[in-house]
């Protein structure tokens, strides 16, 4: 099983993501924490974080999990990504936290919770991914 420290953060991430101001400040096959800034930038036409962005942070989150588990014996594709947004934010600090529910032979499952500095969750998200070989 490959870690972040292994792997450069652009290949974890990916441009879009990296483009959304997401930051991998921790992972591994059992835990990962993605990280960023709310800004204007994210915001949509009223202010808030636009919904894409907590699905991206979910994708992204449960996507680099699946992967380092599933290291060198294929890749992981996501198939399914559900994402509730329960509190908006307009600006502050978010952390995505991904644990796997399920990784099997052919596929696997994520949950995501996205919380705000205050520790409120703000969003929460299940990603199911096929592994590759």
């Amino acid at each position: 099983m490959a870690d972040v420290e292994t792997i450069d953060e652009g290949q974890l991430l990916g441009g879009f993501a990296a483009g959304c101001g997401l930051r991998v400040t921790s992972a591994d096959g059992d835990r990962v924490v993605v990280e960023w800034d709310v800004t204007p930038a994210l915001h949509q036409p009223y202010g808030i974080t636009h919904g894409g962005v907590y699905c991206t942070a979910v994708e992204t989150a449960a996507s680099i999990g699946a992967a380092l588990w599933f290291g060198d014996r294929g890749k992981v594709v996501g198939v399914s990504n559900t994402t509730d947004f329960l509190h908006a934010a307009r600006s502050g600090h978010l952390r995505a936290v991904a644990t796997p529910v399920h990784r099997g032979r052919s596929q696997q499952l994520w949950t995501v919770q996205i919380s705000d500095e205050q520790d409120r969750l703000v969003a929460r998200g299940q990603v199911r991914l096929q592994n590759l070989t």
